[in-house]
């Protein structure tokens, strides 16, 4: 077994490059030979890939996105069984990859889909019931993006009831909160989009209305 440090440098670096893989911007290349971050909402992330992507091609920016989160927490597993903190490590530096991509000059997305692979991998216990809850309040919200945010909290809550206040509980809780300190910026452009409007914002016509 490696030490401690090494281990958490190869941590570091190695969940820092696996997360920094453009997935939205690449896949918006091949697909449509247009940069994602210059369209819609200009976040390189799947909801923003579906909507000026297209269904397949947004489908597989959500796939390499939520596998970037999952693979980076069986990588630091893979280095280190016994301590949940490096897969937390390794977890973190994915997102930071993600939001923060070396290759396109620091400009990346918002984190959400990567942390819900993170999510997944550490307690896949909470997946069907997270999955209802987003299908649910996307129907009734035609909101994905506040549907799976709501439904994010289900992980460390299921946590917490299944297994009491643990360790994993407050790692699932963190990551939970990233991707909605990096939704701030978006939640106040959509309250001025629709004006104040509660209902408006929390209820849209129809999954294409943006604002």
């Amino acid at each position: 077994m490696p030490s401690l440090l090494i281990t958490i440098s190869v941590a570091i670096l190695g969940g820092y490059l696996l997360g920094s893989i453009p997935s939205a911007y690449i896949i918006g290349r091949l697909f449509k030979k247009i940069d994602i971050r210059e369209v819609g909402s200009k976040n390189m992330g799947a909801m923003n890939s579906f909507y000026n992507l297209g269904a397949l091609p947004g489908a597989l920016v959500l796939i390499m996105d939520i596998g970037k989160g999952a693979l980076t927490v069986l990588f630091g597993y893979l280095l280190y069984p016994d301590l949940y903190m490096i897969c937390f490590i390794s977890a973190f530096m994915a997102v930071a990859g993600h939001n923060f991509p070396v290759w396109l000059g620091f400009r990346g997305g918002k984190g959400g889909a990567v942390v819900v692979g993170v999510c997944c991998a550490l307690f896949p216990w909470a997946i069907i019931i997270a999955v209802i809850i987003f299908g649910v309040l996307t129907f009734i919200t035609k909101w994905p993006t506040i549907s799976y945010g709501i439904a994010l909290i289900t992980f460390p809550i299921m946590c917490l009831m299944t297994q009491g206040s643990t360790y994993l509980f407050w790692g699932l809780l963190f990551f939970v909160v990233i991707p909605y300190i990096f939704y701030v910026p978006r939640l106040v452009q959509v309250w001025k989009g629709y004006n104040g409007n509660i209902r408006k914002i929390f209820i849209r016509k129809n999954i294409k209305d943006r604002k």
